[in-house]
């Protein structure tokens, strides 16, 4: 995945999220609607998260140095894995604070009751074309892949956690909507409360869903079963006839590391072996570019099949 495109979409997604989070927080004060607020710190959630994703892509550029020889590309995960804990305590967990707060004392929007109508129609309007604007994004890379599925092998986070966020905001804001209009048709707080409640269970759960995929990839993946095909392939050729055993693990989403025990011929020469290796590293980054880190060991295979 092109890291311009994920920075597009996260720069889109900034943007309307700081626009949203001001527009809601007015209508919080002028209404002091439990679900405005619960949308409001959504919000300012949501662009710190944002923040973090385009910092985490900054410092992943970082070269690599005598401390960390593989780079610093695995730090974009490690600031996707922040932002599902942001996600989870400042927007899910307060929003479940809040609508406690309300259903413990509930009480109706007795003013401006037009104002937080307007701002959610218009905060879903801008969240829509931020949504959009991952879509187009994302579809560069996902090829026939369902969403989910995407969501679940993307090796780049940056994108998932756009979509997740700006889904998140788009059905939150449809049920503080749901709240908003329902208190004011019955006068009853609770319906604003429930709102909130709604809100902060969504919240929740996706940053749950994020978190456990970020976990994976900080843990360290490996590459996807269409590249270790291809990877297989590709190893193979002049000087060697078979790959004993194959293994790769993504340093970052735009790098990848190799390690094979690859068969050699008993009676192939020390400078036929060196030639065979090199041979067989221009295929493999020939067959998959991201393949940056290649180490090779040469074997025979019936020493293997013995031993």
């Amino acid at each position: 995945m092109a890291h311009g495109g994920g920075n597009k979409a996260i720069i889109a997604a900034l943007a309307a999220n700081l626009g949203i989070a001001v527009t809601k927080f007015v209508a919080f004060l002028l209404t002091q609607s439990s679900s405005m607020l619960a949308e409001s710190v959504h919000s300012v959630a949501d662009s710190g998260n944002q923040a973090l994703l385009l910092l985490g892509g900054r410092r992943a550029r970082r070269a690599a140095d005598e401390e960390h020889p593989f780079g610093y590309g695995r730090e974009r995960y490690m600031y996707a894995f922040i932002v599902s804990i942001v996600l989870f305590s400042l927007g899910g967990l307060f929003a479940l604070y809040e609508a406690w707060h309300k259903f413990a004392e509930p009480h109706p929007i007795e003013s401006w009751h037009w104002v937080p109508i307007v701002v959610l129609l218009a905060a879903i309007g801008m969240e829509g074309f931020s949504f959009r604007t991952a879509i187009v994004e994302a579809n560069h890379t996902r090829g026939k892949q369902g969403w989910v599925s995407y969501i679940r092998t993307a090796k780049a986070p940056e994108l998932p956690v756009v979509l997740l966020e700006d889904f998140g905001a788009l059905v939150g804001l449809v049920l503080a909507l749901f709240g908003v209009s329902m208190t004011l048709v019955t006068h009853d707080g609770r319906w604003d409360a429930i709102g909130s409640a709604a809100i902060g269970v969504l919240l929740v759960l996706i940053a749950i869903v994020l978190a456990v995929e970020t976990k994976s990839l900080l843990l360290g993946e490996s590459a996807t079963r269409k590249d270790v095909d291809a990877i297989r392939a590709a190893l193979v050729g002049a000087g060697v006839p078979s790959v004993i055993h194959l293994r790769t693990l993504h340093l970052g989403p735009e790098e990848l590391l190799v390690a094979a025990k690859i068969e050699v011929a008993a009676t192939a020469s020390a400078a036929d072996v060196a030639d065979a290796i090199d041979a067989a590293e221009q295929r493999v980054r020939a067959a998959v570019p991201i393949a940056r880190v290649i180490y090779l060991e040469p074997d025979l295979r019936r020493a293997v099949a013995a031993g």
